[in-house]
């Protein structure tokens, strides 16, 4: 399977994400032994903001993670270019079919952005990430959650028994096969720590950070908009 670039690549992603729709979540839940969840938390705690802040969940699918932040104590509200994602949230809060490259939101007006398991995903993430810049005020947050390469060997062999075995297997039995087979090819999209590092940089954030979770199977990366910036 050759993975697709630019606008080949969101329209595939696209039509997969609405084909997965209905059952994104049980299959996250199998296929990870029920852990996204804490990982998602993981990634929440990271973000480093007091509840009642104002934070996006961008890529948001049926809001999981927008309903963690809503328990939480955030104002929050979720966006999604997956019109079917959408429509299979079962959380009652603001959703919004949008490109994460173009928020319906006004500069500045944001406390945080966070994302779950979507980085790879993006056409283009230097928009997406100089979007989160715009978006975010002086001094706010983001914090990004993806899957992981582990450098520890073992750790390595654990992820792949999950990305290459049991992703494709859950998915051809309950879901979309081709989709579960795009998993663990679409780790090629992620740029290396030290560039996605710099990308937050250009995108207008300081202290950005790489965060490793369960010996590297998923990573974290959070950054805070750079007061100078502005």
């Amino acid at each position: 399977m050759t993975l697709p670039q630019g606008e080949a690549k969101e329209a595939f992603v696209r039509s997969l994400f609405d084909r997965i729709a209905p059952r994104y979540d049980t299959i996250n839940r199998l296929m990870t032994l029920g852990l996204d969840k804490s990982w998602r938390r993981k990634s929440i705690r990271l973000l480093g903001l007091a509840p009642g802040s104002v934070v996006a969940d961008v890529a948001c699918g049926p809001g999981e993670m927008t309903e963690l932040m809503r328990s939480g104590g955030y104002r929050v509200a979720g966006f999604d270019f997956s019109s079917r994602m959408l429509a299979a949230a079962r959380c009652r809060l603001p959703l919004a079919q949008a490109d994460a490259a173009v928020l319906p939101v006004a500069k500045g007006a944001l406390d945080g952005v966070v994302s779950g398991f979507a980085l790879r995903n993006f056409a283009d993430l230097q928009a997406v990430l100089s979007e989160c810049g715009r978006a975010v005020r002086p001094g706010g947050r983001v914090s990004l959650l993806d899957v992981g390469a582990p450098s520890n060997g073992i750790v390595r062999a654990v992820g792949d028994v999950f990305l290459r075995g049991i992703a494709p297997l859950v998915g051809r039995l309950l879901s979309d096969a081709e989709a579960y087979r795009y998993l663990p090819r679409s780790m090629a999209y992620l740029p290396a720590p030290e560039e996605l590092l710099a990308m937050l940089g250009r995108a207008g954030f300081a202290d950005a950070a790489h965060h490793r979770v369960v010996g590297g199977i998923v990573q974290v990366y959070t950054a805070t908009r750079d007061r100078a910036a502005e």
